[in-house]
């Protein structure tokens, strides 16, 4: 299992707009197939970060996944919304394995 941290750099002044969209996000990532772990917008301290966070398979699966989500009527609303819109200024994406002890061992079994 990875998990997926995408990193956004938002329109501080368009906060509600990415709020819709990760509440589709809610939506529309789960029903594809990956673990939607959530989304986070400012609140205090910087008012242009927010982040995406969730868990797949596998980079294969990832592939599949983002294929499927690009397919999904709300998943391609979504996409043409944040382009309309142009609230996310910049997204970065990382993916990480939790290697922490004991827990990553539970997991991983």
């Amino acid at each position: 299992m990875i998990t997926c941290f995408i990193r956004y750099e938002i329109d501080p002044f368009k906060k509600e707009e990415f709020a819709a969209y990760a509440r589709n996000w809610g939506e529309a990532i789960p029903r594809n197939g990956a673990g939607l772990i959530g989304y986070f917008a400012p609140h205090e301290g910087s008012a242009t970060t927010a982040y995406g966070v969730y868990t797949i398979e596998s980079l294969a699966a990832y592939e599949a996944y983002r294929a499927r989500l690009a397919a999904d009527p709300l998943g391609a609303e979504n996409y043409a919304f944040a382009r309309r819109e142009r609230f996310i200024l910049k997204e970065d994406r990382i993916f990480l394995k939790n290697v922490s002890m004991p827990h990553a061992d539970r997991v991983q079994r």
